[in-house]
């Protein structure tokens, strides 16, 4: 599905206008409070005019830049599963030029937000999506979906120790919500233990962890609501389908209806053969089922009539003709038969007297 850069982003919007950080979260360049952020910034321009406040509304008929670049129309809103690696930042850049998750993504996938973030030493879980709108939506503590971490820490502890996170922690003065801690196994003098929470504050498991005596030297994300890092590979990215989507977030927002992940495209995914030759519509024609089952089930035989027979009545199909042909007789077999000559063939081997003749008229046969 091709992009229509002509369309405002402020489409379908309401007469009076949106407040312009919605706009943006909705184009997919930034939450919306970090879409405040970069307003404040000077990076968005309206109407030609570097924005200093974000309290402004817009229309249709008003032109939005980010960093000198036309802010298309909204596209489908998709969700990606990315299996972030310890040793990148979650943001698109740093001023003391560290590596980013941004700059280490598959090529291929258009601008994109995270929800939420992993700390630089974090692995595992992080949602990627190109609508901002979403990604405030998945961060809300409102929305209470569980965070769950593994977390291999430093020390020795018990599980009536753990228990008391469940009344929560006080980080930077504001008190967090209930933790959810459970001793998964001691190896020596490491620990691994499954974490639960439902908000993300700044280092919140670390800390968590920290006021029990615990130093988290390994933390990898394993789930974030209903959306899990499973057997997916470090480094690797895979879009959330569609139909998933809308299960498991359209209650918070309306998601459009797309196919196969935003996109639609009548190419062969690679590695995969097509089903069959394209008919009249353009869609490729299903193979015949096969009749009887297990893996020795015999494949139907199609006939010119369009009608399909199995093996058994494609060979008596097949015996009925020959009969019929031979009852009337083959007028073209018999008159090759009559022109054969009924001598030796032209080109048989000479006799042995012959051999090695050149004055032979009789051709030398294949040895």
């Amino acid at each position: 599905m091709q992009k229509d850069n002509n369309k405002s982003p402020t489409e379908g919007a309401p007469a009076d206008g949106e407040r312009i950080a919605k706009v943006l979260a909705r184009a997919g360049i930034a939450s919306r409070r970090d879409a405040e952020k970069l307003i404040e910034a000077g990076r968005v321009t309206l109407n030609g005019k570097v924005l200093k406040t974000p309290a402004v509304k817009v229309t249709s008929r008003d032109k939005i830049e980010f960093d000198g670049q036309r802010v298309s129309a909204k596209e489908p809103t998709r969700l990606w599963r990315y299996h972030k690696p310890s040793g990148l930042l979650t943001s698109h850049k740093d001023p003391q030029g560290r590596p980013t998750v941004f700059e280490h993504l598959p090529e291929g996938l258009p601008r994109v937000i995270s929800v939420g973030r992993l700390d630089m030493t974090s692995e595992g879980l992080l949602l990627l999506t190109n609508d901002g709108e979403l990604a405030r939506m998945l961060e809300l503590p409102s929305t209470a979906w569980a965070r769950r971490y593994r977390a291999r820490a430093y020390g020795r502890i018990t599980q009536d120790r753990l228990d008391t996170l469940k009344d929560g922690i006080i980080i930077d003065g504001v008190p967090t919500g209930p933790i959810e801690a459970t001793i998964d196994r001691q190896q020596g003098d490491n620990a691994w233990i499954d974490v639960t929470l439902r908000e993300g504050k700044n280092r919140e498991v670390r800390r968590a962890l920290d006021t029990v005596g615990l130093r988290v030297n390994r933390l990898i994300r394993v789930s974030y609501g209903p959306f899990q890092l499973a057997t997916l590979p470090s480094g690797e990215v895979e879009e959330v389908k569609n139909r998933v989507l809308r299960d498991q977030v359209g209650h918070l927002m309306e998601i459009e209806k797309t196919r196969q992940g935003g996109t639609i495209s009548g190419r062969t995914p690679k590695g995969k053969k097509p089903m069959g030759k394209p008919s009249s519509t353009g869609r490729p024609t299903a193979k015949p089922m096969p009749q009887g089952k297990g893996r020795n089930a015999k494949p139907k035989r199609a006939t010119p009539g369009g009608r399909d027979l199995s093996t058994k009545a494609a060979k008596q199909m097949i015996s009925s003709r020959k009969a019929s042909i031979a009852a009337k007789g083959n007028p073209t077999k018999a008159g090759r038969n009559s022109a054969k000559p009924t001598g030796s063939r032209p080109n048989s081997r000479p006799k042995s007297g012959s051999r090695g003749n050149n004055s032979s008229n009789t051709p030398r046969g294949r040895r």
